[in-house]
């Protein structure tokens, strides 16, 4: 058996038993009458997935046809799959890419657990579109504009891209606002083909020059380390070390550890008078 064959054999045992572990009832089917295997019947997951039966059945069998992105999502979300049997489903069918969905990454307890005992550190859960999922207390602090925006606006790159912090103003933004947007074009490559991420480019070049202008520039570069400075109305500048960690494929925790001593004595000031203030 070759590896193209062994592959195909995988994916159709795959699809099966993904297959039989879906019940009428939980795609809101008619029972019907008494099956003989558990599960959906090949002819329903076409018919939910919007295939055709043969096609299906050709794929579930193991032959060597293609599969496009678009019909394995469709068959992904008929059979229920999270991220890692997604990710599966498309290494099985030959794929080359597989696409990371960023908008199913979830902040789990633990991840929030983590946020809460940062204390002074300010830190959040972002995905790599740039979007904030979630943050500690000292986070909302330093970017209160950002994190009190509507859901689905919380985005860091559109914030820095239209200097929308006043609350702590980034230092060196230029320079700062160059490498975002070189990282955010190193995660885009991996998902050029979602229309969500090309029109979220689309919506930014149109309102910022700059971020049009250094997008075009086609530079990428990956996360990393950094050390970012930003004047805070309150507390004047502020030093960070800011720190990448990833969390699940394509969520990253990332943490701002003071970088002196003033810094982390002005965190805490910011802490107890946001406590203050509640």
């Amino acid at each position: 058996m070759t590896v193209a064959e062994a592959r195909r054999a995988d994916l159709s045992a795959f699809l099966r038993t993904r297959r039989e572990r879906i019940t009428p009832e939980m795609v809101e089917l008619a029972p019907g009458p008494r099956r003989r295997t558990p599960g959906l019947r090949r002819e329903e997951v076409a018919q939910l997935a919007g295939v055709g039966v043969t096609w299906y059945t050709w794929l579930e069998q193991g032959r060597p046809i293609n599969a496009s992105t678009q019909v394995l999502d469709a068959i992904a979300r008929t059979l229920r799959l999270d991220s890692a049997e997604r990710q599966h489903l498309y290494r099985l069918a030959g794929q080359v890419q597989v696409p990371l969905d960023v908008d199913t990454g979830q902040v789990t307890p633990e991840m929030r657990g983590i946020l809460d005992r940062l204390g002074e550190m300010p830190a959040c859960v972002a995905n790599s579109r740039c979007d904030v999922l979630a943050w500690n207390s000292a986070y909302a602090l330093l970017f209160p504009e950002l994190v009190d925006a509507p859901e689905g606006e919380r985005n860091s790159l559109w914030y820095t891209s239209l200097n929308l912090h006043p609350t702590s103003l980034l230092l060196d933004r230029d320079q700062e606002l160059a490498r975002a947007v070189a990282v955010f074009r190193g995660a885009y490559s991996r998902h050029a083909d979602d229309p969500c991420w090309q029109d979220f480019v689309r919506r930014l070049s149109s309102v910022s020059a700059e971020f049009a202008q250094l997008w075009a520039r086609q530079d990428v570069a990956e996360p990393g380390p950094r050390t970012k400075s930003y004047r805070n109305v309150e507390m004047g500048v502020l030093r960070f070390s800011s720190t990448n960690l990833l969390a699940a494929p394509e969520i990253r925790l990332i943490v701002y550890t003071p970088a002196d001593d003033r810094t982390w004595s002005a965190m805490s000031k910011l802490l107890s008078n946001g406590e203050a203030a509640r």
